[in-house]
């Protein structure tokens, strides 16, 4: 995480100082790296084997912190703008991220790395690290794509759906903005949501929720105040979406591997958020109207959460041993698989 806060100093620097088009994309790309090696997944990582298995409160705690960085810098970035030049801006921008980043990474995260939980079997490593090739590994990771294609579009297509009401400019900027918050006020709920609910049946309903929130922005077209409570909904289903991804390991296999199948998890996650501002937009074209393209996008929810379904590990039909949060083998499961007729 110091190497990414550094490169991410040095290509946000490139960006500002940028001659031409060639090396303003080679400056992005990198951000693009530093971004990978200092955003949510590998902090995760780190909090879960620091924290676990109470990694939900810390998990929370640093996902309602890093839902403050738009809030807070939006306006920064906008004030500067206002006063200097883009690339002064960015240059500016720069000097905070090495002046406060780089120290921290570099000097406040020295806790111990615990050392993992020894298995109490053999095989209970094995059972984690072929976790990918199983068919609840493949079915969470469907899900979870889908279903961050959905939201990363939809976040990009509120303000043109709000345009093609009639909506003006700043009404359809503030329904964003408003949205914007219920991420925070969301996360907020997941643990008690986590306390309640099996993983199953929390992952569906969420991704199932995230469907609804855009299939009702499809349907609904006013009055404004609907919109915008519908917008803070769909932040709050945003905001818990992002703890799903980040439990989503643990709460099947266990902390064992944990940073190793986090990262194959998200990177089809990422690689759909990356790609779904512009799919979204393409679509909306064919499609006739951003309302259409939100009624689509409800549909690929419904796919995600029929995926969820699949993505059980504790299905007969998985044929994986369960993991619990220590590394140690479930018994009943070790017994349901010893007992097992054979499937042709």
């Amino acid at each position: 995480m110091t190497a990414g806060a550094v490169l991410g100093v040095l290509s946000i620097l490139i960006v500002a100082a940028a001659p031409n088009l060639f090396v303003f994309s080679a400056g992005w790309t990198l951000v693009g790296f530093a971004m990978a090696a200092t955003f949510y997944q590998p902090a995760f990582a780190a909090v879960t084997r620091w924290w676990a298995p109470d990694h939900v409160r810390a998990l929370t705690i640093v996902t309602l912190a890093g839902g403050l960085a738009s809030t807070l810098f939006a306006p920064l970035t906008a004030a500067l703008a206002d006063r200097l030049t883009w690339r002064m801006t960015y240059a500016v921008l720069a000097v905070i991220l090495a002046a406060v980043i780089i120290p921290t990474h570099a000097l406040a995260l020295k806790a111990p790395w615990p050392a993992a939980p020894p298995p109490s079997t053999p095989h209970a490593g094995e059972a984690a690290k072929t976790a990918t090739r199983s068919r609840p590994f493949w079915m969470l990771a469907a899900a979870l794509t889908l279903s961050a294609f959905t939201v990363s579009a939809v976040v990009v297509a509120l303000v043109p759906l709000l345009l093609e009401r009639g909506y003006s400019t700043s009404e359809a900027a503030w329904a964003l903005g408003l949205g914007g918050a219920g991420p925070t006020l969301g996360r907020t709920l997941y643990a008690t949501l986590a306390r309640h609910t099996g993983v199953t049946a929390r992952t569906t309903t969420l991704i199932a929720l995230g469907g609804l929130t855009t299939a009702a922005l499809a349907l609904v077209p006013g009055p404004y105040v609907v919109l915008i409570a519908l917008s803070v909904i769909a932040g709050m289903v945003r905001g818990n979406l992002t703890l799903l991804q980040a439990t989503a390991i643990t709460d099947r296999w266990g902390t064992t591997h944990y940073g190793r199948l986090s990262g194959l998890l998200a990177a089809p996650t990422t690689t759909s958020s990356a790609l779904a501002p512009f799919a979204g937009a393409a679509l909306a074209i064919p499609l006739g109207c951003y309302p259409q393209l939100f009624v689509a996008l409800a549909a690929v929810s419904v796919l995600a959460s029929v995926a969820a379904i699949r993505a059980d590990p504790e299905s007969p039909t998985s044929g994986r041993l369960r993991v619990d949060m220590q590394g140690r083998l479930d018994p009943a499961a070790v017994g349901a698989l010893t007992t097992r007729p054979t499937e042709k």
